[in-house]
């Protein structure tokens, strides 16, 4: 089958190209590489996509935006299948720039979806976060949650999923947004919480948590993102609607820099810092749906996930590890936006 997957050299993109190419698929991956983070990573993403497709698959990587409408048009149109999995990513940066994070992620999104509806593909996925709920009125988060960010990325990452929906009602068109969760493992964004406090303990230093540590986060090993959209493949159970992908397990920032320190230099303290502004408070998925629809069922604890990433981070040390030092000057994050252009 060919598929487009946008974002394909971000995080999660990369990932589900590689793995659909791995299976054979014929994998188009749209990115424009955007310097949000280090563009090596990105760089080494596309080789493991083309690596994979040494196999029965074939990779092909286009350089280009989403906000381009004649190229999204362009490769759509050879697509039976795309994985939307592009667009600006984090809450702090889209407070400083509302008006691009709205022109990438809605008008960017608009583009490929009048595309896909033009040539009539099977199904559009898109990445959606746990951002379009703001402010928690109880948790777990189930769909039934009301839909209030309180930052102009969540804001625009539901009026993307909202334009998706609404173009299944209104034009038949096959769409399902997924709700990431905290999404890590490995080639993730260097400066998010957890591959900060692996690279500081790696070095002798302590892990540094912004606040008190009691902030909760439902963080998703990419494995099992990568598992809830292959599922969608092969069913249109959730086609129309958007549903959470989370590990249904949460852990507090606190918890989680003990767990890396204690798996990397038990001897090391834990420093703290004042809390950054616009983080969530918790977050923490209820996957019922996702469970019904698709079967989906995580396989991967936070402590299994974190040691899947740490063997990892210590076999790929020499190249990730420079990148991750490199974005130290940030801060750790415990953002929870995850969804990609090339992030």
């Amino acid at each position: 089958m060919n598929i487009l997957v946008t974002g394909g050299a971000g995080f999660i993109g990369g990932h589900l190209a590689e793995q659909l190419a791995l299976r054979g698929h014929d994998v188009t991956a749209l990115d424009n590489l955007d310097p949000f983070y280090d563009v090596g990573i990105k760089e080494r993403t596309v080789e493991r996509g083309r690596v994979a497709a040494e196999g029965e698959g074939s990779y092909s990587f286009v350089r280009g935006d989403i906000r381009d409408e004649d190229l999204v048009s362009d490769l759509v149109g050879d697509a039976a299948f795309v994985y939307h999995q592009a667009g600006l990513a984090g809450v702090r940066p889209s407070v400083d720039r509302p008006r691009e994070y709205n022109e990438v992620n809605v008008g960017g999104t608009l583009n490929l979806l009048d595309a896909a509806r033009e040539a009539d593909v099977e199904r559009v996925v898109m990445a959606s976060s746990s951002s379009v709920y703001g402010k928690p009125q109880y948790l777990p988060y189930d769909e039934q949650h009301p839909t209030t960010p309180v930052s102009p990325y969540g804001t625009s990452k539901l009026a993307a999923e909202r334009y998706g929906c609404a173009y299944a009602e209104s034009y038949g068109l096959p769409f399902v947004g997924l709700r990431y969760f905290t999404v890590y493992g490995p080639r993730m964004r260097p400066n998010m919480a957890i591959s900060n406090f692996v690279s500081r303990c790696m070095n002798g230093e302590s892990p540094v948590i912004y606040g008190d540590g009691q902030q909760t986060r439902d963080f998703t090993f990419i494995d099992d993102i990568v598992g809830a959209n292959l599922a969608l493949l092969d069913t249109d159970a959730a086609d129309g609607r958007a549903i959470n992908v989370g590990s249904t397990d949460n852990i507090s920032i606190q918890v989680l820099a003990e767990e890396v320190r204690d798996h990397i230099a038990p001897s090391l303290d834990i420093e703290y810092e004042a809390a950054r502004t616009g983080d969530a408070a918790h977050t923490h998925a209820d996957t019922g749906t996702a469970a019904a629809l698709l079967e989906y069922e995580p396989e991967y604890t936070i402590r299994e996930g974190l040691a899947a990433f740490i063997e990892w981070y210590r076999e790929n040390r020499e190249w990730y590890e420079p990148l991750v030092r490199g974005e130290e000057s940030a801060g750790a994050t415990t953002e929870t936006t995850v969804t990609q252009q090339s992030r």
